[in-house]
C-alpha cells in the first residue's frame, strides 16, 4: 500500500535529524564557537523575498540537487535546512544525504514560521524589479551569486583609475554586472590612436573628455549604474579625497610613482586594490588587500630602470592585451564584491599572449615593508602626506 503524502514526510522526517530554532539561533551568535553550519533556505525566490534568516543563503529546493555543490562543496560541511514549516526542508535534508552524500544535514524544525514565532530576526533583502530580474538573470542562476550577490553588486561603489586601454573594458562588463557606482578617474581627452584598444569610445567622441565619452557608454549600456567623474590627474594633494570611501579600486594607471601614492593611500585606508599593467604582448594583474596580503612595494620595493618599463607609447601595445588583463580585472572586482572564490591576493598572475600561456608566481608579503609593515603606526597628522615619488623613481632609474 502506497503511503500518504503525510505519512511519507513523517517517516522521512524520521530519519533525519531535526534541530529547533533555538538551537540554529544561539549557533549563529557563537563568535566561532558554534558548529560553523551553513544554514540553508530551500524555500522559492517570493518567499525568500519576504524575508528569511540572517546569515542564511538561498538555494530553493526546485534546484537543490544541481546548486547545492557550488554553494557546499564539502560534503562533511554542518548544514541546516529550513522551509516555511520544516517539511521541505526535511525532504531537502533526506535527499542531501541519502542521494548526494552529505553526512551533516540537519532540518530546522517548524521553518522560518517558529523562527518568527519565537520573536528572532529576520533579514529583509533587497528586492530586485522585474527588470533587474531580468537584466542580470544569468548572474541570478549562478549559485555563488544568486540575488545576494547581485544585490551586493548593485549596492558597490568602485572606483576606477584610468579610462584607457585597461579602465575601458573594465568598466563595461562592471556595468553590465550592475556595479551599482563606478568612479571614474582620468584627466585626458578621447584621441583617435585610442580607439585601437580603448574601446569604451567611439570615433564620433574623439576630442571630448574621456571620463564623458565613458559615462555615454555606461549609460548606454546599463542606465542605472551611476557614474561619479573625476577630470584630473592624481597627486598627493587630491588622492586621499578622492579614493577614500570607495570599496574597491581598479589600478588602470600607467606610471610607477602614481601606482606607489596609490599604494601609501589604499594601505592607509584598507583600500583593496585590482592591479593590471600591460605592455606589449605581455600583462600582469594581481590584488593588493591591505593587512590580508603583500602590498605592492612588497612586489616592487624600487622601480625598474626607465629602460627596463618603457611606457606603451613609447614601446606600443598588442590592442586586444587590455582587453584580455581589464576583463580578468573585473573578475577579480565581482568576486571581492560577491565574496566568492579565491581572489588573487598574494599570487601575481602573469600573460604573454605571443604563446597564450598563463605563469602564476607567490607574492609574499615583506615583513620590513616601508609601507605595509608600519601601517597601524600612521598618525593622523600623517595620514594625508606621501613621500616625492617622482622623485624616488627618478633616483632608481
Amino acid at each position: 500500500m502506497t503511503p500518504s503524502g503525510a505519512e511519507l514526510i513523517r517517516q522521512i522526517k524520521s530519519e533525519v535529524r531535526e534541530v529547533d530554532p533555538a538551537a540554529v539561533h544561539a549557533d549563529l551568535h557563537a563568535n566561532g564557537s558554534g558548529s560553523g553550519a551553513v544554514v540553508i533556505d530551500v524555500r522559492e525566490s517570493e518567499e525568500w523575498d519576504t524575508g528569511h534568516v540572517p546569515g542564511a543563503q538561498h538555494v530553493s529546493r526546485s534546484f537543490l540537487e544541481s546548486r547545492i555543490d557550488g554553494v557546499i562543496p564539502d560534503r562533511d560541511t554542518p548544514v541546516v535546512l529550513y522551509c516555511a514549516s520544516g517539511n521541505r526542508s526535511a525532504l531537502a535534508a533526506h535527499t542531501l544525504q541519502t542521494q548526494l552524500g552529505y553526512t551533516n544535514v540537519s532540518s530546522m524544525i517548524g521553518g522560518i514560521t517558529l523562527w518568527k514565532d519565537r520573536g528572532y530576526e529576520v533579514g529583509q533583502p533587497q528586492t530586485l524589479s522585474k527588470e533587474q530580474r531580468e537584466r542580470y538573470g544569468r548572474h541570478l542562476l549562478l549559485p555563488e551569486i544568486g540575488s545576494e550577490g547581485q544585490t551586493k553588486l548593485l549596492n558597490a561603489k568602485v572606483l576606477l583609475l584610468g579610462a584607457g586601454g585597461l579602465g575601458s573594458p573594465t568598466a563595461l562588463y562592471l556595468a553590465a554586472a550592475g556595479v551599482g557606482t563606478l568612479g571614474l578617474v582620468d584627466d585626458d581627452v578621447v584621441d583617435l590612436s585610442n580607439l585601437q584598444r580603448q574601446v569604451i569610445h567611439s570615433t564620433s567622441r574623439v576630442g571630448i573628455p574621456k571620463v564623458d565619452s565613458a559615462e555615454q557608454a555606461i549609460n548606454d549600456l546599463n542606465p542605472d549604474v551611476k557614474v561619479v567623474k573625476y577630470q584630473t590627474r592624481l597627486n598627493a594633494d587630491n588622492i586621499m579625497d578622492i579614493v577614500e570611501g570607495w570599496e574597491v579600486i581598479v589600478d588602470g594607471v600607467d606610471n610607477f610613482p602614481t601606482r606607489y601614492l596609490l599604494n601609501d593611500a589604499t594601505v592607509r585606508l584598507g583600500i583593496p586594490v585590482v592591479s593590471a599593467s600591460i605592455l606589449g604582448f605581455d600583462g600582469q594583474l594581481s590584488i593588493f588587500q591591505p593587512h590580508d596580503g603583500p602590498c605592492y612595494r612588497c612586489l616592487y620595493p624600487v622601480p625598474p630602470p626607465a629602460e627596463l618599463a618603457p611606457s606603451c607609447g613609447a614601446n606600443g601595445v598588442l590592442g586586444v592585451l587590455p582587453g584580455t588583463m581589464g576583463l580578468l580585472q573585473a573578475t577579480e572586482v565581482v568576486k571581492l564584491v560577491a565574496g566568492i572564490g579565491e581572489p588573487l591576493i598574494g599570487r601575481l598572475l602573469l600573460y604573454e599572449a605571443l604563446s597564450a600561456t598563463f605563469t602564476e608566481l607567490k607574492v609574499r608579503k615583506d615583513p620590513d615593508c616601508p609601507i605595509c609593515s608600519r601601517a597601524e603606526e600612521i598618525t593622523d597628522e600623517e595620514m594625508g602626506v606621501f613621500p616625492d615619488y617622482e622623485a624616488f623613481c627618478a633616483a632608481a632609474g
